[in-house]
Order: structure tokens, then C-alpha cells, then sequence
């Protein structure tokens, strides 16, 4: 912000003619450290998955949205844009519109898929006898939006003892999760609809750190500052 107001004022100078060139034309502004994404620990998710109460229809589509958006990384806007016939739940896969407008298809897990199968079954009583080919519904037949799902997540995170959860949290967990355990950053990349491979790599950032820190945390040597002597260079000199 400094350096922004420094430009501005030595362009006023320079056009109003008190100089003849701008000295802050040579500076450089230093480049903002990039913040890490949160992500949920694994225990943090079966809490926040166990929240909805899915004895009523509408637990049941809460607990099948949180289980797809953490089983495929999907943006709120593509989850909420889904349609009936997007979700292929014989071949276990979604197909979903990205930013750009571009298509990508995205396997589901297991658990999400048996959620989505009772989801279909009891959707029926949402619509109230109405027609809509939107996934996700309220009473009525409309569609969800994003802030809907919002609203809905931040009520189970609360109930669940979460903080700071939202969609794009459950987006970071997913990245955050595969790399862990494997993935590489490629078909992170490409489950998660990045054009840049870039985008992606933030999320190596994350797992290092949490490997540093688990090291620091359990190696029972990694942050002694003990060195044990050389018995050679203890001996007295003769």
C-alpha cells in the first residue's frame, strides 16, 4: 500500500510538472506471501458428515451434498448446477461444467454414491409433486444455490463442533487428502478442473508442512539440540 500511494503521489507530481520524472518508477513492490488453504483433519470430517439428521429428508440431502463435495472437490456453483441426469450413479461418475465453461467427469466414492442413491429415493418429497431436473432442491422443487448450501454447512459445522468450514474447505480437504495419500499433483489437477498445474501445486505446500510438523511433533530426536561428545576429542592432550 505504500509503495501504491508513493507511485500515485510522484504521478501527480510529474503531471502537474513540479518534476521531471517519477522516482518510484524503479520500485518494486515485494510480492505477498501466498496463504496455505485450510483443510479438515479426517476426525473433523466424520464429524461434520454425522451432523445431518438423516431421519428427515432434508438430513439426507444435507449429508449427500457435504459426502460429494468432499468425495469430489467440486466449487459450490458446480454442485448447485447439477443435474439429475449429470450424476451416472450405475458407472459411479459425475460430469460437471467448470469455470470456462469447461466439462470434466469426476468419479464418485463409494460412500457419496450410497448417499446419493437414498437422496433419489427421498427427493420426491421435496418436489411436492413439482418438475425440476435440479439435483439438490428445497421444498418446492427449486433449486438450492450456493448460499443455501452455505447456510446449510456453516448450521452442521456449528452443531458438529467445526470451525471454519465452508465449500471451498471441503474443496482444500479433498486436494489435501488425495496428496496425502498418494495422488500426484496431475490427476489432483485434473479431478479439481485447474488449468494450471500451479493452482494445484499450493496444495504440496500444505502436506509438507503437515509432514514437517508431524515429524517435529513425533520424532523423539527432531528438535534436540543435544550432541553427544566425541569420546576421541575428549581425551586429554598428552
Amino acid at each position: 500500500r505504500a509503495i501504491s500511494a508513493a507511485r500515485g503521489f510522484f504521478h501527480f507530481l510529474l503531471l502537474d510538472g513540479h518534476i521531471t520524472a517519477d522516482p518510484s518508477a524503479q520500485l518494486v513492490a515485494p510480492l505477498a506471501a501466498q496463504k496455505l488453504p485450510r483443510f479438515l483433519t479426517g476426525e473433523e470430517i466424520e464429524q461434520l458428515l454425522s451432523a445431518p439428521d438423516t431421519s428427515t429428508v432434508k438430513g439426507v440431502r444435507d449429508r449427500t451434498m457435504i459426502e460429494l463435495l468432499y468425495a469430489t472437490g467440486l466449487r459450490v456453483s458446480e454442485l448447485v448446477s447439477l443435474t439429475m441426469a449429470q450424476v451416472d450413479v450405475d458407472q459411479g461418475v459425475l460430469s460437471c461444467s467448470g469455470k470456462g465453461s469447461k466439462q470434466r467427469r469426476v468419479p464418485i466414492g463409494r460412500s457419496a454414491l450410497q448417499w446419493l442413491q437414498k437422496y433419489r429415493s427421498a427427493r420426491r418429497h421435496l418436489l411436492n409433486g413439482k418438475e425440476s431436473d435440479a439435483l439438490f432442491v428445497a421444498a418446492g422443487g427449486r433449486r438450492l444455490t450456493r448460499q443455501n448450501v452455505w447456510a446449510q454447512l456453516k448450521k452442521h459445522a456449528f452443531n458438529a463442533g467445526v470451525r471454519g468450514v465452508t465449500p471451498h474447505v471441503l474443496r482444500h480437504s479433498f486436494a489435501t487428502h488425495l496428496l496425502e495419500h498418494g495422488a500426484d499433483t496431475r490427476t489432483v489437477q485434473a479431478l479439481l478442473g485447474h488449468s494450471d498445474l500451479a493452482t494445484t501445486q499450493i496444495y504440496t505446500h500444505v502436506t509438507n508442512e503437515r509432514l514437517r510438523s508431524t515429524y517435529e511433533r513425533c520424532h523423539p530426536r527432531a528438535r534436540s539440540t543435544a550432541i553427544t561428545p566425541d569420546p576421541v576429542t575428549q581425551k586429554k592432550r598428552v
